[in-house]
């Protein structure tokens, strides 16, 4: 079960993958007004203030905008504040030319949902993302997160500038490698992992089996096809931006997914992190 916030009193789930502070934080595409496509790459060495909101159509998510533009002034040139949202990246580019909205980068996670799948996010059933505020520092680190409980409430602004400071005075964590989750490239030859090496790591991956030690493979099971189909949707926005691809098939109500590495002919850490990154969505 993924994080819970209301809307007007009533529960919603996020869903998505369940980061924490201390993270690496994964990298993610957005749309500029232009339809560029951007992510973290675009603010390497910066200190990126991410102002997450539903819809700039409501009151507080106008008011949110505006505010952290007014406060931006007085940044320290380390950080950028980017504002993101599910909004079109048109609504967006008109709503900063009418309020004059220049020292926060406003970007639109329409297309995949890829940030709100990412940072765990994403409001199932509404389609829309959460309010919320997070800090990444210049290395690329998950350092504050802030989850508004309710949708309607507007953020602790206060809270999150104090952590700010913090992060500007120790701008870059060391990225603890354990928790790094992203696949690599598939270069020349590939060899697949020796089946002594697959029997030791499978069962670090609860569900996961693997009867020919070549592919490895879990059944996830739902109340029903519309659910199944909602996670097969979650899992190939990952796979497609990790460049590593699962088989899968969904049997009513259940969801069967199948890893290995064909050029290696077998399982590959990659395999292994992509098992990793299923596991972590939450719905």
């Amino acid at each position: 079960m993924g994080r819970s916030i209301t809307f007007k009193g009533n529960p919603l789930t996020l869903v998505g993958r369940n980061l924490k502070p201390g993270d690496p934080a994964p990298d993610f595409k957005v749309f500029s007004h232009d339809l560029k496509e951007t992510g973290l790459v675009d603010f390497k060495n910066k200190i990126k203030v991410i102002n997450l909101f539903p819809s700039l159509d409501t009151p507080v998510c106008d008011l949110q905008v505006k505010e952290f533009n007014k406060r931006a002034a007085g940044l320290s040139q380390e950080a950028v504040i980017l504002g993101i949202s599910k909004d079109l990246p048109f609504a967006q580019q008109r709503f900063c030319e009418s309020f004059d909205i220049k020292d926060v980068h406003v970007f639109s996670d329409y297309k995949t949902s890829s940030f709100g799948i990412n940072y765990g996010l994403l409001i199932k059933g509404l389609n829309l993302l959460a309010r919320a505020a997070l800090i990444i520092d210049k290395n690329n680190v998950l350092r504050y997160l802030q989850i508004a409980p309710e949708l309607t409430a507007p953020l602790n602004y206060d809270e999150v500038l104090s952590n700010l400071e913090t992060v500007i005075k120790s701008p870059a964590s060391p990225i603890k490698e354990e928790l790094i989750y992203e696949c690599q490239p598939c270069k020349g030859v590939v060899s697949a992992m020796p089946k002594e090496k697959v029997e030791k790591l499978l069962p670090e991956y609860p569900g996961w089996e693997s009867s020919d030690f070549r592919k490895m493979v879990k059944e996830f099971k739902f109340k029903d096809f519309v659910d199944a189909k909602y996670f097969l949707d979650l899992i190939s926005i990952i796979a497609q931006e990790q460049g590593h691809h699962p088989m899968m098939m969904i049997v009513y109500s259940m969801l069967k997914v199948t890893l290995t590495t064909f050029v290696a002919g077998g399982l590959t850490e990659n395999d292994f992190i992509m098992a990793r990154l299923i596991d972590s969505l939450q719905v």
